[in-house]
C-alpha cells in the first residue's frame, strides 16, 4: 500500500503507480497488493466481439478458417490444439485439425502445408511446436504462406514486425500488449525487461515494447546479476520457462509484472500449474500482475482467432 504522502514526492505515472522511491523512503519496506490483470475475462470479452466480425464476413460469403497441424503425441500440445479448435468453433470459425504420428516424414507435412496455402477455405495455418527432432522447424514455418501465417513466425512477418509494420503479431506477445492496453499502462519512456529470448515470445515481445516507446532490456536465465536488471523494470515480462523463477525481491515496487510461463509443479509440491513468477511474493510488491492460470494463456488463443479473422478480412479488402 502506498503511503498518503508518496504521490507528492515520488515519481509516479499517470495512474499514480509508484515508479521509484523518494530519498526519504529508501530502506523502508512498503507492502502493496497488486491489481490482477485478468486475461480470462478480457479474452472472453474480445471473443464475444469476434462474433460480429465473423457474421459480417459471412454476409459477404466468407467464413474464416484455421488449419492446425499437430505432429506427435505430446500431451501438452494435444491440449493446446484442442483448446484452439474449440475456440474456433465457439467463435463461428471453420477449423481443421490435422494430426500426424511422430514418425511422419517432413515431406508429408510440407506437402500438406502447400495444399493449405492454396485452399480458399483456410485463412490461417498453424503448426503446433515443438516438432519432432527429425524436423527442420524453420523450414516448416517458412513453408507457410506469409498471408496465412497467423502465428507470425514466418521470416517475412518477423521482418515486418521489426520495421513496426506488422502483418501478423505473434499471438502471445499480441495478447500481452492487449492486456497492457486494457490495464492503461503507458509504455512510452518506461523501462521494460523481458526475461527470455525465444522467437515465439521473448524476441517479438521486445520488438513490440520498443515500437511502443519503451526502453527494453532482453535477459535470459544466464544473464549476470539478473536481479539488478529486473529491479529497475517498470514492466517486467517473464518468459523463461522455469517455475517461480522470478522472486519478490527481483521486482521493482509498483512494477507491472507479466507472467508468460506455464509450468506444472512436481507431485511433491502439489502438482499445480504455476508461472515463471512467484505470484504471492510478487503481488505484494507489484502494482499490476497477471495470474497463472487465467492470465496470458487465454489471451494467446484469443489473439490467434483475431489474426485468423483479420486474414479473412484482408482477403476481401474489408
Amino acid at each position: 500500500m502506498r503511503l498518503p504522502c508518496v504521490s507528492d514526492a515520488a515519481n509516479t505515472d499517470k495512474r499514480g503507480i509508484l515508479l521509484e522511491f523518494p530519498p526519504f523512503l529508501m530502506g523502508i519496506r512498503i507492502i502493496m497488493t497488486a491489481q490482477i490483470l485478468d486475461g480470462k475475462a478480457l479474452a472472453l470479452a474480445l471473443r464475444a466481439g469476434f462474433r460480429d466480425r465473423v457474421a459480417a464476413l459471412g454476409a459477404r460469403g466468407r467464413r474464416p478458417g484455421l488449419a492446425v497441424i499437430l505432429v506427435g503425441e505430446d500431451a501438452a500440445s494435444q491440449v493446446y490444439v484442442n483448446n484452439k479448435v474449440k475456440a474456433c468453433e465457439e467463435a463461428g470459425l471453420h477449423s481443421e485439425k490435422l494430426v500426424y504420428p511422430a514418425t511422419v516424414a517432413p515431406a508429408v507435412v510440407l506437402e500438406k502445408i502447400a495444399a493449405l496455402n492454396v485452399n480458399p477455405e483456410v485463412h490461417g495455418i498453424l503448426v503446433q511446436l515443438p516438432l519432432p527432432a527429425h524436423f527442420d522447424e524453420a523450414a516448416v514455418l517458412e513453408a507457410i504462406a506469409p498471408t496465412k501465417d497467423v502465428d507470425g513466425f514466418h521470416a517475412e512477418n518477423v521482418g515486418a514486425l521489426a520495421q513496426g509494420k506488422p502483418r501478423f503479431i505473434p499471438c502471445t506477445p499480441y495478447g500481452v500488449m492487449k492486456m497492457l492496453a486494457h490495464g492503461q499502462v503507458d509504455l512510452a519512456g518506461k523501462e521494460a525487461v523481458v526475461i527470455g529470448r525465444s522467437n515465439i515470445v521473448g524476441k517479438p515481445m521486445s520488438l513490440l515494447l520498443i515500437n511502443a516507446g519503451a526502453t527494453v532490456t532482453v535477459c535470459n536465465s544466464k544473464t549476470r546479476d539478473l536481479a539488478a536488471h529486473t529491479r529497475r523494470a517498470d514492466i517486467l515480462v517473464a518468459a523463461v520457462g522455469k517455475p517461480r523463477f522470478v522472486t519478490g525481491n527481483m521486482v521493482k515496487p509498483g512494477a507491472v509484472v507479466i507472467d508468460v510461463g506455464i509450468n506444472r509443479l512436481p507431485p511433491e509440491e502439489g502438482g499445480k500449474l504455476c508461472g515463471d513468477v512467484d505470484f504471492d511474493a510478487a503481488k505484494a510488491v507489484a502494482a499490476l500482475i497477471t495470474p497463472v492460470p487465467g492470465g496470458v494463456g487465454p489471451m494467446t488463443i484469443a489473439m490467434l482467432l483475431a489474426n485468423t479473422i483479420e486474414a479473412a478480412e484482408r482477403e476481401i479488402g474489408q
